[in-house]
């Protein structure tokens, strides 16, 4: 049985699935989402992450590079880390950091999701997605950039870092696309994760009108809005055209 055998790859596949089910079962075992979305219980906690943040830059930052990739490998979705690293870390370190944790974590996805999963993938979605094979084999680096940048078009995370097998992308281009083809969306939620960590030093309450009037909240989702439009426009003007050609 050589390492390119269906085979193997079955077995391979198999064993991923049943590591992403382990994980994602401690994960859920072992937290409460009620404390996660309980204003009371981030707050009380805030100080605590700061504080060991501070005494323990170099660990935590690590350690959360280490499991930002993993969450990547498993299909997990940016938001949640992309919130953190603004909350822990700021806006201009954290967004550095979920950037490259985000390319390092998806290329290695993408590597994967073509040894093992090609065929799984190219059955399920491909014939929704094949026309967008003649805008990538025009300019690989460009359109996935751009792909990046629009979001991949809606789709949900884990789906826009494999659906890239149908068009077979080369690993350089894989990662330098999402390198700099994330910043703008990521840097715009990192920001809300500042603004979010900001809100809370400075109040005691949850307050609808307070959140809305703050810059450090109300910035980045005007900028969500903008990239979001600005996407439509990219979407429509060079993907779109290219299917049409």
């Amino acid at each position: 049985m050589n390492f390119t055998s269906k085979n193997l790859k079955l077995v391979f596949g198999i064993i991923y699935l049943l590591i992403l089910f382990l994980i994602l079962y401690f994960l859920f075992s072992i937290i409460d989402i009620r404390d996660l979305t309980s204003y009371e219980f981030i707050k009380a906690n805030k100080d605590v992450i700061l504080k060991y943040k501070n005494q323990n830059f170099i660990f935590l930052t690590t350690s959360f590079f280490i499991f930002s990739v993993i969450w990547y490998l498993l299909l997990g979705f940016a938001g949640p880390i992309l919130l953190f690293s603004g909350f822990v870390f700021g806006k201009w370190y954290g967004v550095l950091l979920a950037v490259i944790a985000a390319s390092v974590g998806t290329t290695l996805l993408y590597f994967l999701a073509k040894i093992f999963f090609a065929d799984l993938i190219k059955e399920k979605l491909e014939p929704k997605f094949s026309k967008l094979n003649a805008a990538f084999q025009k300019n690989e680096l460009f359109y996935f950039a751009l792909y990046r940048f629009i979001g991949g078009g809606g789709l949900p995370y884990g789906i826009q870092n494999i659906l890239p097998v149908l068009f077979n992308i080369s690993i350089k281009n894989y990662f330098i696309g999402t390198f700099f083809g994330s910043w703008p969306t990521m840097f715009i939620t990192v920001s809300l994760g500042a603004g979010i960590e900001k809100y809370i030093d400075t109040n005691e309450k949850l307050s609808f009108l307070n959140i809305i009037s703050s810059p450090d909240i109300y910035l980045p989702i005007i900028g969500f809005l903008l990239i979001i439009f600005l996407a439509y426009l990219v979407k429509k003007f060079f993907f779109e055209t290219s299917q049409n050609q």
